[in-house]
């Protein structure tokens, strides 16, 4: 049996990350088919010395988003999947509205979709961080070292994918090692592929799929052990 249940991917970016190649892979990752993938970017950590830019950088790119129709040119924005779902990231939203969380960008329900959304001085505790959002809800937490990041990125119930953007190399190797996903982008967004086991730790499932780490899954393993004397 193989199953994969989901994840809160982080997504941290560090002090020595490219800040358009970082908010590029943030913008694809968060928002691909409008937040509704189990690994998108849930959690956003951005540590304090590359804080500033990261925001005044995406929240254009953010702004510039049009919902509609997928079918129709310049939509990059579609439905959720249901209406029960629209009202989850709603309730998602509004709760961490309320204990705290800034709303910088969107929070609203529109037509059959949600408006793409920013919260910032978001708390590990607040609904916006604990939970898988499935939409498109950017919720980002400022971090000062690469311990406090890791920490929180792996404090979650669930280990599916991870991604960071770094470009100090001892520093990749570091973090690549500690995050606790079984999947792990660094500097990279693009990790699913059918060459490579997809899967992931603690909640997120049981076994792999793709590669032949996946074709394990429905095979019996059989030892046999023979004497020809």
């Amino acid at each position: 049996v193989a199953l994969e249940l989901g994840g809160n991917a982080p997504f941290i970016i560090f002090n020595s990350a490219d800040v358009d190649k970082a908010v590029d892979g943030l913008m694809a990752s968060k928002f691909r088919n409008t937040g509704q993938t189990c690994v998108t970017a849930n959690r956003i950590l951005i540590q304090d010395g590359i804080y500033d830019q990261i925001m005044e950088t995406i929240l254009p790119k953010i702004k510039a988003m049009k919902i509609g129709n997928g079918l129709e040119a310049g939509v990059t924005q579609g439905p959720l999947i249901n209406e029960r779902q629209q009202e989850r990231v709603k309730r998602i939203v509004e709760e961490s509205i309320e204990v705290g969380a800034n709303l910088v960008l969107g929070g609203k329900v529109l037509n059959n979709g949600f408006e793409p959304t920013i919260l910032t001085d978001v708390k590990e505790d607040m609904a916006c961080w604990a939970e898988e959002i499935f939409g498109p809800v950017m919720s980002v937490i400022k971090f000062s070292s690469e311990e406090e990041a890791v920490r929180m990125a792996n404090d979650c119930d669930r280990g599916l994918a991870a991604f960071f953007y770094s470009k100090d190399s001892s520093q990749i190797h570091r973090v690549s090692a500690a995050l606790e996903a079984g999947m792990v982008g660094a500097n990279h967004v693009a990790i699913s592929v059918p060459e490579a086991p997809f899967g992931g730790y603690k909640t997120s499932g049981i076994g792999k799929e793709g590669s032949k780490h996946g074709l394990a899954e429905y095979s019996n393993i059989k030892l046999i052990v023979q004497n020809h004397n």
